[in-house]
């Protein structure tokens, strides 16, 4: 099945340094804080995209990693700031002297910035990174080593925690199973085999562990020895189910310590920071990621929707005198401008309060409401009503979503695995897209999930959209789209067929800037139920210790399977 992706960003290198040099002197101005704290990450983050575009774009060019002037100035910078970072973090958010980031002579015109995945979703903190680094047992000097996406920022924590130099780079590359590195043989050279106590910086292990297991091995043959191998990895866990045997002894063997999100930001702490928005709590956070926020929706367990726990956003469910808010992690580095998202959709009526960001939760209320029924009256109303607005409100996508080819081959495959070959045959005889067809496609912010449990149903009569902020930017293959996407998702979430499709469509086209392209639906359509078969298949096959989540998920594919089925055998 075909679910994932990257969706990568193209910008000027020079224009954004300066942006965030910017943006560090208006952190300097700040008052000592949590705020002050996380506008610097961000600030850290951002430069840290920054080094890896520039690293990526000399690899293409020459062909190995390392020997980039412009990377080793940005490097150098990061670890400067992320001196400032743990210099806060130690000193209870105090305010901190920041450095000026480094502008290199020569850059490229435009790189390519890849998302570091941990950081926009499963809450990975550079601060930890830093504090797992000092419970290294080290026999001699430092050298850290970061594995680009996310690796790249989180090497230059651990040599700032360690005093190392700073950090070199690579990307591993080869097939996702068997990595390995291509260095520049003047940097591989310089590497020295004793005297030298070696870091691997990434988050992960995945299914394999290949990239930390690539770049032990290069070391290895270079005679390093393996007691002089570290890893920093983003969790406690094993290497996946595509990990080799010499992987995972090598794995077993090597010093690893972690210090993940619970341990970095303990209830009491989130407490704090939410409180800074909320007001005082009466309860600590209550833990509702995994799914657990179905107990306060659903009255009967029966009814819960499938979720996928490993993928699903960490969220926190917290009290006050006043209310109930939910602070619900939304990525560092990225929390500026989904808070500014969540402001104008709440200020048009469409999605709950928004009342701020701290340090990668936005926090908004928790809405005492039930699920929309897909029979009431008003709901296809409700559904048009948010996705008309929606497109007039957020017509300007951050990044690239997949290309019409890119989803017709995701539905063709999917359909292949899921229904069969002679459907995908059928699928690809009526839907394969033309120049013409995705022409026509113009991308916006959609939303990308219209399930039926992400409609809040609120006493007093209000359909609010729930959340609303980034599934166009999640870790999937989808991104941003034409507006037909989200008709298609109502479509297959709501069962929407004929009339009701039609009632749908003519409602948002008297809201929307520009009507709904009804070729462009049609081929949405079987791609958007091939993508959620594919999603739920694949979260079922994941869960072996979530029994009754695996079970909910098959049961969400075979509806998909379904639907799918009697769509493709329309006339």
């Amino acid at each position: 099945m075909i679910v994932y992706g990257d969706h990568a960003e193209r910008a000027c290198p020079a224009e954004r340094i300066e942006q965030i040099a910017a943006e560090l002197r208006q952190i300097e101005a700040m008052p000592a804080g949590i705020a002050r704290h996380g506008a610097l990450v961000a600030a850290f983050v951002a430069l840290a995209r920054i080094a890896q575009g520039i690293a990526d774009a000399h690899f293409q060019e020459v062909g190995a990693d390392g020997g980039s002037p412009a990377e080793a100035d940005l490097l150098a910078s990061l670890v400067e700031l992320a001196h400032a970072i743990m210099a806060s973090w130690h000193g209870g958010f105090a305010v901190v002297s920041l450095p000026k980031p480094a502008c290199p002579a020569r850059l490229p015109d435009a790189v390519e910035l890849r998302r570091p995945e941990g950081h926009a979703f499963y809450a990975v903190y550079p601060e930890a990174y830093a504090l797992a680094a000092a419970r290294l047992v080290l026999k001699a000097p430092p050298r850290v080593i970061g594995i680009r996406s996310i690796g790249t920022g989180l090497a230059a924590m651990v040599a700032a925690m360690l005093g190392a130099p700073p950090p070199l780079t690579v990307r591993p590359i080869s097939h996702p199973f068997r990595r390995r590195i291509e260095m520049a043989s003047e940097i591989a050279a310089a590497l020295p085999a004793e005297d030298c106590h070696y870091v691997v910086v990434d988050e992960g292990p995945g299914l394999s562990g290949s990239s930390f297991a690539a770049v032990a091995g290069f070391l290895e043959a270079r005679n390093v020895p393996r007691d002089r191998i570290a890893f920093l990895p983003s969790h406690g866990g094993n290497p996946g189910a595509q990990a080799s045997n010499a992987v995972r002894r090598r794995w077993a063997e090597a010093q690893r310590p972690v210090v993940e999100m619970d341990e970095l930001i303990p209830p009491a702490r989130l407490a704090a920071w939410v409180s800074s928005l909320v007001g005082p709590l009466v309860a600590p956070p209550e833990d509702i990621s995994g799914g657990a926020w179905r107990r306060h929706v659903f009255t009967d367990e029966r009814d819960w929707p499938a979720v996928d726990p490993y993928r699903e956003r960490r969220k926190f469910l917290v009290r006050t005198a006043k209310g109930r808010w939910l602070a619900r992690f939304a990525g560092i580095g990225e929390g500026a401008y989904k808070l500014e998202r969540a402001r104008t959709l709440h200020a048009a009526g469409l999605v709950p309060e928004v009342r701020g960001l701290v340090h990668g939760f936005l926090v908004e209320r928790w809405e005492e409401a039930r699920p929309l029924d897909p029979a009431a009256t008003d709901a296809i109303g409700a559904v048009a009503h948010y996705l008309g607005l929606r497109t007039r409100l957020l017509p300007s996508p951050v990044t690239e979503g997949a290309t019409l080819p890119a989803l017709f081959e995701m539905a063709e495959c999917n359909i292949r695995v899921g229904l069969g070959e002679r459907e995908a045959l059928r699928f690809a005889a009526r839907h394969a897209p033309d120049a013409a067809l995705a022409a026509r496609a113009i991308p916006v912010a959609t939303d990308n999930r219209c399930d039926m449990q992400e409609w809040l149903h609120l006493p007093d009569g209000r359909i609010l959209k729930a959340d609303a902020l980034d599934h166009d930017m999640g870790h999937d293959l989808v991104g941003p789209q034409d507006p037909a996407w989200d008709v298609a998702g109502a479509a297959a979430e709501f069962d929407l067929e004929d009339e009701r499709l039609a009632l749908l469509v003519a409602l948002l086209d008297r809201i929307a800037p520009r009507p709904i392209d009804l070729a462009l639906l049609g081929f949405f359509r079987p791609c958007y139920l091939a993508f959620r078969l594919g999603a739920a298949r694949l979260a079922a096959g994941t869960l072996a210790n979530w029994p009754a989540e695996a079970m909910r998920n098959e049961a969400s594919a075979e509806r998909y399977a379904q639907r799918l089925a009697r769509l493709l055998a329309c006339p």
